[in-house]
């Protein structure tokens, strides 16, 4: 990019941002979302479609395109993740407080596919989902973006339940822009900055090339507490907070950090170009290719404190506080591990007893004991201190679509769309600062558990026919067919992220503490074909109507058919009734289908591991007998179904616009990670009853006996229990959305008035009964995210001058699960002012978040070292500055 800069000087071009700002406000926009008409535009669509330019779109202090969507659509949802395993490589995003994967991403039209995460900690909400990794699309590729609000299953197929994000590539052919930004907290972490720049060139006087190139890095905050247990720990002047350091690896301010993760070497590049064939053809291609690096922390592992972060690793049983020998009425201890084997060769100690001032120094006397046998060991003797792991992920996403698009001289014309595509999102895990316990001395302290990997393939035939049948217009006639193929591939990490150690059986925790290694590489993949038949036409001149069926067959799920009505009324010029009716549906992933996945969750302060295995898996169907047997049916795996309702008006008065859109969705047999199983109950069921101690010991009984294939159970001894992608719940949502502007002149300059407001409700109507959610997972849909959400902007042009403020309301919320209720609405105030220096270069100076508010502490941070809830919808990091130059010519 940087090469290329003296080249693109020396062309002479005009500055096509500037006019195009100019000239927005006197062109009617033209969408192409939700309808398959050439000329609709969004005030006739009977739909609610919002226009976003991408100038609009980018007035934000944030780079990252999920948050400037938050900005500008009160109905869509992101949050920072700062310890949620994967979920913090590719954030999970919520639009009409559903699902990722209830929403519908497209670029230039056609679908995206989907990121390589799974997102299993999602906050409740987004728990299971896997969405599309929209932070891959770099901001200054944009001309606009779409934003239909309502069902579209029939026209585009599974997830359009929510609505439809289409993001529209810049396509001009000439012209350079050039932007710097740099930005921070008020606290003075979080630095970041991006440099992105997008050219245009002509391919003769027949086509164009648009090229967008972004660099990206963000530093990561700290919005920690020191927990109880280690202010305890201190006080007892078992460690300092010089050890802090040691401790985490990243900052001696805590133990365990807490807050935005680290995005590093983040390249984005994006093409668009077409080419004109004929005066009837156009040949065009568009594409990316990205990757980026994002590191995050996880909980402290405490080596001493009773009740804290300690399993697998440093609890032991109950000893003798003199022996340190089992007692069940002793004191809490540090584990010790036989390295020969119990009951082989020397004996040791079941654990080193823990006394004295504040309940955190191991008994001097045996710690010595252990530490001088060669036999003996436990961690204490290694890492004293505790650690934190760090985790992250090397992400790449690439994309490449191509197709022919045109009329045929048929009649009226026969328009025509041929397109290939081909997708994939890939991210390759490591886990830092950790251990693999079972292994004992002998564990690295760094891990690669492998890698997830998201590649889809369609292809997409349409065709469009003006058809005259005696209406004001053409009866639009859409049909079309498309095929998909999605593969999920699961690559294992090296031998020590997934080993059983010898420790194993001595309770030691097995594989990389934090984030278990994949123990092999598999692959899962389906496919859809799928036809459809859309149908438009202003049938009076006051009224609108559309029609549209899409029939879906699914390689792994069966079918599904969907449709669609909608309409508008024109009352008179200036105001307008619309209303639509549709079905729709939300096919699983391949992934869904197939992820096996172990992970370690706070659980009342306590760390558990948590598997997720294929339903199809044998220990998957081992589970489904049990439920059966209990009388409630046998767990399936299937589409998810919805069923929307929409109608709203529109009204123009004086120099003001408004429309209101009310909605209603309801979504059956929603997918879902139910209820975790014992594992050792279902393999007791499965032997007749038998009462086995331990799931180790019920795997070699029963392979022993041919009641199972110890070979399809590998990997799991250490498993106390997991969970399942099947259909589970019904929700219905609920709301409204509300948009207006008012534009006027004041004080020699122009300026506008913009509001946009959305009320959301979500209730769970049914829990499911084979694998029901549980009451932290309704808690969460109901109430985690604000019924109430919306902002209000105010843009001036005087000049030279053009400034922008902006109030952004967030109503209540609930976080039950860290304890915090009702918590009270905020408005956050963002003001810009950009000053165009000369015709060619802009200086822009901004802040988000004016005032610096913050979301309620939670009161349960001194347990968990968490300042602030990670679900605060508007984040936790306080004021963010920023400065910013454009330059375009």
């Amino acid at each position: 990019m940087a090469s290329s800069l003296p080249f693109l000087a020396a062309m002479s071009a005009p500055s096509f941002a500037q006019e195009a700002e100019e000239g927005a406000e006197n062109v009617e926009n033209i969408i192409v979302t939700g309808t398959r008409m050439s000329n609709r535009s969004a005030a006739d669509s009977p739909v609610p479609v919002d226009v976003i330019t991408g100038e609009e779109f980018r007035s934000n202090s944030s780079s990252d395109v999920q948050d400037m969507l938050r900005t500008n659509v009160p109905s869509f949802d992101v949050n920072t993740q700062p310890i949620s395993d994967a979920a913090t490589i590719v954030r999970p995003a919520n639009m009409r407080g559903l699902s990722p994967d209830n929403v519908l991403v497209l670029v230039n039209g056609k679908r995206r596919h989907r990121g390589s995460i799974i997102s299993f900690l999602g906050g409740g909400i987004s728990d299971g989902a896997q969405g599309v990794d929209i932070s891959a699309i770099p901001s200054l590729a944009l001309k606009q973006v779409e934003v239909l609000r309502d069902g579209a299953s029939s026209q585009y197929g599974s997830d359009a339940i929510a609505g439809v994000l289409n993001f529209l590539l810049r396509d001009n052919d000439e012209g350079f822009e050039f932007r710097a930004n740099y930005g921070s907290t008020y606290e003075g972490d979080g630095d970041n900055y991006t440099i992105s720049a997008n050219a245009g060139f002509s391919l003769g006087d027949k086509g164009f090339v648009n090229v967008t190139g972004e660099i990206r890095d963000v530093e990561g905050t700290v919005r920690s507490v020191v927990r109880d247990d280690v202010a305890g720990m201190v006080d007892a002047g078992y460690i300092t907070q010089s050890d802090f350091s040691t401790i985490n690896t990243y900052t001696n301010e805590v133990p365990q950090y807490w807050g935005q993760p680290d995005v590093e070497d983040d390249y984005k590049v994006f093409i668009n170009s077409g080419y004109e064939l004929s005066d009837k053809a156009e040949l065009y291609l568009f594409g990316n290719y990205g990757k980026r690096t994002v590191t995050g922390g996880f909980f402290y592992r405490n080596p001493v404190t009773e009740g804290s972060q300690r399993g697998g690793v440093y609890r032991g049983p109950t000893v003798d506080p003199l022996t340190g020998l089992e007692d069940e009425d002793g004191v809490h201890s540090i584990l010790v591990g036989d390295l020969d084997g119990v009951g082989v060769g020397g004996s040791c100690i079941d654990g080193i007893p823990i006394g004295g001032e504040g309940n955190v120094t191991p008994d001097p006397t045996l710690l010595a004991q252990v530490a001088a046998d060669d036999n003996c060991f436990s961690f204490i003797e290694t890492i004293p201190e505790g650690f934190v792991p760090r985790f992250g992920g090397d992400n790449e996403d690439m994309a490449f679509t191509v197709g022919v698009r045109g009329d045929l001289d048929i009649g009226t014309g026969l328009g025509y769309d041929v397109s290939a595509q081909r997708g994939s999102n890939r991210t390759d895990f490591f886990i830092k600062n950790t251990i693999n316990a079972s292994l004992g001395p002998d564990t690295p302290r760094d891990f690669v558990p492998g890698g997830q990997e998201q590649t889809e393939t369609l292809v997409n035939l349409n065709f469009v026919y003006g058809v005259d049948v005696g209406l004001v217009s053409d009866l639009n006639v859409a049909f079309g067919a498309e095929y998909r193929k999605e593969e999920f591939d699961l690559f294992a990490g090296d031998e020590a992220s997934y080993a059983l150690g010898p420790l194993a059986s001595q309770g030691f925790s097995s594989s990389s503490n934090g984030f278990g290694g994949f123990p092999s590489s598999t692959s899962a993949s389906q496919d859809s074909t799928a036809f459809y038949v859309d149908l438009e036409a202003d049938v009076t001149d006051e009224l609108t109507l559309q029609a549209a069926v899409r029939r879906e067959d699914f390689s792994e799920f069966g079918d599904t058919t969907d449709f669609k009505i909608a309409g508008i009324y024109h009352v008179s010029d200036d105001f307008r009734l619309r209303g639509a009716y549709s079905t729709g549906f939300h096919a699983p992933t391949a992934g869904q289908a197939n992820i096996t996945n172990v992970t370690t969750q706070n659980v009342n302060g306590v760390l558990v591991d948590q598997g997720t295995l294929p339903l199809s898996s044998a220990a998957g169907q081992l589970a489904a007998d049990f439920i059966e047997s209990q009388g409630n049916g046998r767990p399936d795996l299937g589409p998810e179904e919805a069923v929307n309702f929409s109608f709203g008006f529109s009204v123009d008065v004086a120099d003001t616009s408004w429309t209101v859109d009310f909605y209603n969705i309801e979504l059956e047999n929603r997918v879902a990670l139910g209820a975790n199983v014992d594992f050792l109950d279902a393999l007791n069921f499965a032997g007749g009853g038998t009462d086995y101690a331990t799931v180790s010991e019920a795997l070699t009984e029963l392979d022993a006996s041919g009641i199972i294939d110890r070979s399809d159970y590998i990997g799991l001894d250490d498993l106390s229990e997991f969970r399942f992608f099947s259909n589970s719940f019904d929700t219905t949502t609920r709301g409204v959305d509300i948009v207006g502007n008012y534009s006027f002149d004041l004080w020699e300059g122009n300026s506008r008035l913009t509001l946009a407001a959305n009320y959301n409700e979500t209730t769970v109507d049914d829990v499911g009964t084979l694998n029901p959610i549980d009451d932290d997972r309704v808690s969460a849909i109901e109430d985690l995210l604000p019924n109430l959400r919306g902002n209000i902007s105010w843009t001036h042009t005087q000049g030279q001058l053009r400034t922008l403020v902006r109030a952004n309301y967030y109503g209540s919320w609930d976080d039950t699960g860290n304890g915090v209720a009702d918590i009270d609405p905020a408005i956050l105030i963002d003001v810009e002012a950009v000053y165009s220096y000369t015709e060619n270069l802009d200086l822009v100076v901004g802040v988000n978040n004016l005032f610096d508010e913050y979301p309620e502490e939670n009161p349960d941070a001194g347990s968990l070292g968490q300042l602030y809830s990670e679900s605060s919808p508007f984040g936790f990091n306080g004021g963010m500055w920023y400065v910013q130059a454009r330059y375009t010519y």
